[in-house]
């Protein structure tokens, strides 16, 4: 069932109660027994309209229900509303409401009784004896509040158990959190002794290698090496303050804004790279920038790894509906470095990909190079 057919039950539910209740009351005193046929009909018709309508509202308020049904039980037994209301009371009174309601019934009850005893005619014909009025108005008000008092008792066995399944999960996600902070915290010290202090080392060697350079050419090495290595610590800093706390502020992210900057550093390390953007180009959300930068940065550095200095062209193609990133490097022209990896790369930059509904492709190419492409969506 939906949420808005249940809606629809919960607005015609007390209306077709409301409509039982005038049909039954109008049942019962215009039986074969006759009770109620020296009154006129239309004072019948409204009292059993009273009733059906104070049953109707029963949900908002539980009292003008219980005085139609004890009016309309004495007078004229008309007893489908004092049915009603004792279940009601049944389910929502508590305590001193509830006996005050046990003690009012016991007096119509006992009303009703006398008034059938010493009376003639139709009340006579139904009623009889004090001890028939008394059973019947046991059966039609006892009864009915039993059942309210069991389904309260009930609902609230079943609200208990919900709120302890409710007070397990809350805990159980709370272990969790703790679970996963505790492990981030473990992460963020094993990077920070481990890749921070080694990343540490290098800079500070190639800024003594800038110092003492013996010449022009290996002083811009080192000095590019240490550049590269304090931008390595900031965003290793960046990532160590997310893993320690996921809700701390980041920096400001890398976007294609920045995609000249990062082919520039794999230039000034001796990769001849070039780059071709075609179709219009338009603002793209920066989640999706930055998701292409990642693509190029993870394709350089596998060229750095694996093919040397091996001629590499980055391809920006801005379509209708996607942006395409293909990042594509010639057949290595020399042994390229002993640079060890994690064997995740490619792996991680998949899923960074697929995450915002895009697809990579990556692979060797026919004559020998290596080729990654991915096509990201641009809404």
């Amino acid at each position: 069932m939906t949420y808005g057919d249940s809606g629809s039950v919960e607005r015609i539910t007390p209306w077709a109660l409301g409509a039982a209740v005038f049909l039954l009351s109008l049942a019962s005193v215009s039986g074969s027994m006759g009770v109620g046929s020296t009154l006129p009909a239309p004072v019948l018709a409204v009292t059993a309209a009273a009733s059906g309508v104070a049953a109707a509202r029963a949900r908002r308020s539980l009292w003008p229900l219980t005085a139609v049904g004890a009016i309309a039980y004495a007078w004229l037994v008309m007893w489908p509303a004092a049915v009603v209301a004792s279940y009601y009371a049944g389910t929502r009174l508590r305590r001193r409401d509830l006996w005050l309601y046990v003690g009012g019934a016991i007096a119509v009850l006992a009303l009703g009784g006398l008034v059938s005893h010493r009376g003639e005619g139709y009340r006579a014909l139904v009623a009889g004896t004090f001890a028939n009025v008394t059973l019947m108005g046991g059966a039609l008000l006892a009864l009915p509040l039993v059942a309210g008092l069991w389904v309260r008792a009930r609902r609230q066995v079943l609200d208990a158990l919900r709120e302890q399944a409710r007070q397990l999960l809350r805990e159980q996600v709370l272990r969790a959190e703790q679970a996963r902070g505790q492990e981030r915290a473990r992460i963020a010290r094993e990077m920070h002794d481990v890749v921070a202090h080694r990343v540490s080392l290098m800079v500070l060697h190639a800024g003594a290698l800038e110092v003492g350079a013996p010449d022009e050419r290996t002083a811009e090495a080192a000095a590019l090496i240490s550049g590269v290595g304090r931008e390595a610590l900031s965003n290793l800093r960046e990532v160590l303050g997310v893993l320690r706390s996921p809700d701390s502020v980041r920096g400001p992210q890398p976007t294609l804004a920045d995609l000249d900057r990062l082919l520039d550093q794999s230039r000034d390390l001796g990769i001849t790279v070039s780059r071709h953007d075609e179709g219009e180009a338009r603002p793209l959300s920066p989640i999706m920038e930055r998701t292409a930068y990642r693509v190029v940065q993870e394709a350089l550095t596998n060229v750095h790894k694996h093919a040397g200095n091996a001629e590499t062209d980055v391809l920006i193609r801005y379509r209708p509906a996607e942006l395409e990133v293909t990042v594509r490097n010639s057949p290595r022209t020399e042994t390229a470095g002993d640079l060890p990896g994690s064997g995740w790369g490619l792996v991680g930059l998949r899923e960074r990909v697929e995450l915002v509904g895009g697809r990579l492709e990556a692979g060797p190419r026919d004559d020998g190079g290596f080729q990654v492409l991915a096509r990201i969506p641009a809404a």
